[in-house]
């Protein structure tokens, strides 16, 4: 399956023709479509791939724009796959982008139809809808790559990729293995990106605050309306530090991985 003439030019050159047309082939879907999602989905489609489900129940928040993709001052309170599916198709405008807007649980996980991927991209960073997906993911016939924790995070030199049971340093891959080793361990081994680094939060004030965010004030008419009013600020757990260069980072990693994964299969 071919695109426009030239977008992927320089990347035919390194994987060639046949390849390419794998590439396109490909089914990938990426849950979580944040700081490390949405630059792992653009990625991605600059790569070639065509076929690409992106997945996230949010709404694009102001705190959002200093590392998500798809954030800016234009698209504050927009659907997030919504806004980020329109920047994909800037890109390519032949890419078939499916959006889903909702939250992967074990209730309505079946709605996903995880074994139509090749390629299953986690980067939820909800601790107990994560583990579900790791379980479900490594009983599909698709390859899984997981994102852990990439907050509180400056270095990009640290940052590694490893088998699940061998991520070392990273406090939400030992929360992970701990609430996974309860029940149903993991089918077959799958990749993580990770980092060592762990600093701490040295500011205040981790929400936006009502008075300036926007999310639930906008409405698009776009999505589950079940989710239009919803103020997801207040809703976060534990809110620490990001920055968009170690976000966009473990997003690249994870394309990479895939890409990776495709070029050393054999034609």
């Amino acid at each position: 399956m071919r695109t426009k003439k030239g977008i992927f030019q320089r990347t035919e050159l390194l994987f060639g023709k046949e390849k390419m047309d794998e590439i396109a082939g490909k089914k990938v879907i990426i849950l979580g479509i944040g700081g490390v999602g949405s630059w792992c989905a653009e990625s991605l489609i600059r790569s070639g791939i065509h076929f690409l489900t992106i997945v996230d129940s949010d709404r694009v928040c102001i705190t959002n724009i200093n590392r998500q993709l798809h954030a800016t001052m234009n698209t504050v309170g927009e659907v997030k796959t919504e806004a980020l599916k329109k920047r994909l198709l800037e890109i390519n405008p032949d890419a078939e982008i499916t959006t889903i807007q909702k939250i992967y649980s074990k209730v309505n996980h079946e709605e996903f139809n995880l074994e139509s991927y090749d390629y299953i991209i986690d980067a939820i960073d909800s601790l107990g809808n994560k583990v579900h997906l790791i379980r479900m993911a490594t009983r599909c016939n698709g390859v899984l790559f997981s994102s852990m924790g990439a907050s509180l995070k400056i270095d990009p030199t640290q940052i590694r990729v490893a088998e699940f049971w061998k991520v070392q340093g990273c406090p939400f891959g030992s929360k992970i293995r701990k609430y996974i080793r309860k029940g149903d361990l993991p089918a077959k081994p799958f990749l993580c990106v990770y980092s060592e680094e762990v600093l701490e939060n040295r500011g205040t004030g981790a929400s936006c605050g009502t008075a300036q965010c926007l999310c639930p004030k906008i409405k698009s008419g776009v999505g589950d309306p079940e989710l239009d009013d919803h103020e997801w600020c207040s809703q976060k757990a534990v809110i620490n530090g990001t920055i968009a260069h170690i976000t966009a980072i473990y997003g690249f990693t994870l394309a990479g991985l895939v890409m990776q994964d495709i070029y050393r299969q054999t034609i």
